[in-house]
């Protein structure tokens, strides 16, 4: 549990790709089966743990110390893990750490009852920093700057392998992955991959930048609309369903309906969506009703009432048991159309090519979709194999030129990990027509550390009130922290009192130079609104 604890430690306080990439490898070289493989679960978020939760923890941290002054603790903290980490009142016992195998073998045989007790006696063994990587690993709370493809891309490099063969054999694995190892470290045959209903690495595209237009010949290519929903990849052979994200997680427990309408033999890659069931065949709804699905292990039955999804496809990879990544692009493109001669299928169906012959046709359809759920276009070469990756030359994505406002600084949050002693959660708003400020959207990325530090700064010096964690920031039109905030999209939204959501904002720069009482107002915002696809 010492080396896992150290690994985190590290990887929070290792900002570059790089070198989280030696971190993993050297781990995964000094450390043996089963830790490692619990260790990269973990880290990939696969890792679950049922007989422990936040609560539970609040319980037993309650059991040592008074109430009031852990809570005071929390507020200032902002993280339950690292606050019981610091604040942790340890008990004389056996003192002796657990390793990580064991930690989650013995809890995932634990009662809920039982796991508490554990994870106290565990902690009273261990300093802050092991005390903060259990609290973590049991919550499932890692949030170290490490995603699922990078602990795959350290794999790839450990073993010397193509990082494509470990995504496409990933979801015929078993935790603690001995096998895995096995085959990586040259001890064992390569864990079987070609299961049915095994994912495929995606091939991705490069941002369409203005020197790559001036080169770009339109008659070699192919052009589609870019769909605001997630891309997904749907699996149905040999008798099994699935549905992946990009990435090549399984989503399809919370997409019932998508997957049991995959009654063909196929692989596709495609866009998932919700639509408006009282419009016609599939009107696209905006991300924000797709967001209320994401990420669910179940889904009930209103739901999918009220937001069904589906697929609008746009390549095949596979149909009938052969293989089409290696044929041209415009071919694998007549061969999905043979899919839907009589028309869309259940809740699937194709998305256009578009008949756009020159630069200029091209930019005008970017410019002016013809829905408010497209974000602009996609450029596919039709002599492009499907390549996992993102090859460049072959797909281009051109997004439409982001929203842009002027909002003003209302509250901040500290952040976590290496952020967790500033504030960098930021929430903003814009002038209602009483002249106050109503909030509009929160963003905690688009500045350089620098800048942090200066936000950060401001925060505090500027603080009016306090509600537990966060801090109101003084905001008045002679007086407050402009920020440029930059957005894909803007939908409508009951659950927030200004009435709107944004799409991924993000701060684009800090207005020091702009008087508070000249940001935007809300009636610009409900301007940008699309029309209403709710119904």
């Amino acid at each position: 549990m010492r080396a896992f604890a150290d690994l985190l430690e590290r990887l929070v306080l290792t900002p570059q790709r790089n070198g989280k990439i030696r971190l993993l490898t050297e781990y995964f070289a000094a450390t043996p089966d089963p830790d490692r493989g619990y260790a990269l679960a973990a880290i990939t978020r696969d890792l679950e743990i049922r007989s422990v939760k936040p609560a539970m923890l609040r319980a037993i941290i309650y059991d040592r110390m008074d109430e009031a002054l852990f809570d005071l603790s929390y507020d200032y903290v902002g993280d339950l893990a690292e606050t019981i980490s610091l604040a942790w009142p340890s008990k004389a016992g056996a003192n002796r750490a657990p390793e990580l195998g064991e930690i989650v073998e013995t809890l995932n045989a634990a009662s809920r009852a039982d796991g508490p007790k554990l994870v106290a006696g565990w902690l009273d063994a261990m300093d802050a920093s092991g005390r903060w990587a259990l609290l973590k690993l049991v919550t499932g709370g890692l949030r170290i700057g490490v995603s699922s493809r990078l602990a795959k891309t350290a794999l790839a490099a450990f073993g010397d392998k193509p990082v494509t063969e470990i995504e496409e054999l990933w979801h015929g694995l078993q935790i603690p992955y001995t096998d895995l190892f096995a085959w990586l470290e040259g001890k064992g045959e390569k864990p079987d991959a070609e299961k049915p209903g095994y994912f495929r690495p995606v091939m991705l595209a490069h941002p369409l930048e203005a020197r790559d237009l001036d080169a770009l010949d339109p008659d070699a290519f192919a052009a589609e609309w870019k769909w605001d929903g997630i891309r997904i990849q749907a699996v149905s052979e040999g008798g099994v369903r699935r549905l992946y994200s990009r990435t090549g997680d399984d989503i399809g427990a919370a997409f019932p309906d998508v997957v049991d309408a995959l009654d063909l033999d196929a692989v596709m890659d495609g866009e998932l969506l919700v639509y408006a069931p009282a419009k016609p065949p599939f009107a696209v709804r905006p991300f924000a009703e797709l967001q209320k699905r994401l990420n669910r292990k179940t889904v009930s039955k209103k739901l999918l009432q009220t937001h069904p999804a589906f697929i609008r496809v746009y390549d095949l990879l596979s149909v009938d048991g052969e293989d089409l990544r290696a044929q041209r692009f415009e071919d694998r493109r007549a061969r999905l159309e043979d899919l839907f001669t009589d028309g869309p299928r259940k809740r699937i169906d194709l998305s256009p090519v578009l008949n756009l012959q020159d630069k200029d046709a091209l930019a005008a359809a970017r410019a002016a979709p013809p829905d408010d759920a497209i974000e602009g276009l996609m450029l596919k070469r039709r002599a492009s194999p499907y390549v996992p990756g993102r090859p460049k030359g072959e797909w281009w994505k051109w997004k439409r030129d982001p929203f842009l406002i002027d909002a003003v600084l209302m509250y901040a949050q500290r952040g976590h990990g290496k952020r967790s002693s500033f504030y960098s959660d930021y929430t903003f708003g814009v002038w209602t027509e009483e002249e106050t400020l109503a909030p509009v959207g929160k963003a905690y990325f688009g500045f350089t550390d620098e800048e942090l530090k200066q936000l950060d700064k401001f925060v505090r010096e500027h603080t009016t009130d306090r509600f537990g964690p966060v801090r109101q920031v003084r905001a008045e039109p002679d007086f407050g922290l402009v920020l440029e905030v930059a957005f894909e999209g803007l939908n409508r939204s009951a659950r927030h009192k200004s009435g709107v959501a944004m799409r991924f904002p993000r701060i684009s720069r800090i207005r020091w130079d702009k008087p508070a009482g000249e940001a935007d107002r809300l009636e610009t915002l409900h301007a940008m609104l699309p029309g209403d696809a709710s119904a």
